[in-house]
């Protein structure tokens, strides 16, 4: 009886076998398209090298735009008082004309004025202005303005002879030139 269990055993072995081929589908694998992988490497390198170069330029306007953002930011503190400055210096001129005519009979008063002159001025050069005053310096038309030419054999020619308003300047920047009247 062993035997015939074996045999049987062995007959539905064999028509499992024959029936799972019937049974399940056959499966088609798709044909590869031809990869020329060269090539392919080739097109991944061209786009690694533009993506870098576009990177690069990229690293390179948001450093230009921080540099930039640093000046102007440096420029508008240095500069920042340009027109309260501008709008000070009819009041400093003023004080250094009511000082030049002040007479001894107002020495108190003069007294006042000399001080309220002296921190005014304390003040402007704190904050980076210097007054320019030329007389007897060479003109220089970047900084001065020539209202006259005169004769002046104590000055030489070409130098300034005559200071009608001193210049002003802000951090090397002129604010206001000196009015001055050069000798011939």
């Amino acid at each position: 009886m062993e035997e015939k269990d074996i045999e049987q055993q062995n007959g539905v072995a064999e028509e499992n076998a024959s029936t799972e081929g019937q049974d399940s589908p056959t499966v088609e694998v798709p044909e590869l398209p031809d990869l020329n992988l060269a090539e392919e490497l080739e097109k991944a390198r061209a786009k690694a090298d533009e993506n870098y170069d576009l990177y690069i330029r990229a690293v390179a306007e948001s450093e230009n735009v921080r540099r930039r953002a640093a000046e102007e930011s440096q420029k508008a503190r240095k500069f920042g008082i340009e027109k309260f400055a501008k709008a000070l210096l009819p009041v400093v001129d003023s004080l250094e004309k009511a000082l030049e005519t002040s007479s001894e009979e107002t020495s108190h008063l003069k007294e006042g004025l000399e001080i309220t002159y002296k921190q005014l001025i304390a003040a402007l050069e704190s904050n980076g202005l210097t007054c320019e005053n030329p007389k007897g310096l060479k003109f220089d038309p970047n900084s001065m303005q020539a209202i006259t030419m005169i004769a002046d054999p104590s000055v030489q020619k070409g130098c300034v002879a005559q200071v009608f308003q001193k210049g002003w300047k802000l951090s090397d920047r002129v604010l206001r030139p000196a009015m001055v009247a050069v000798a011939q």
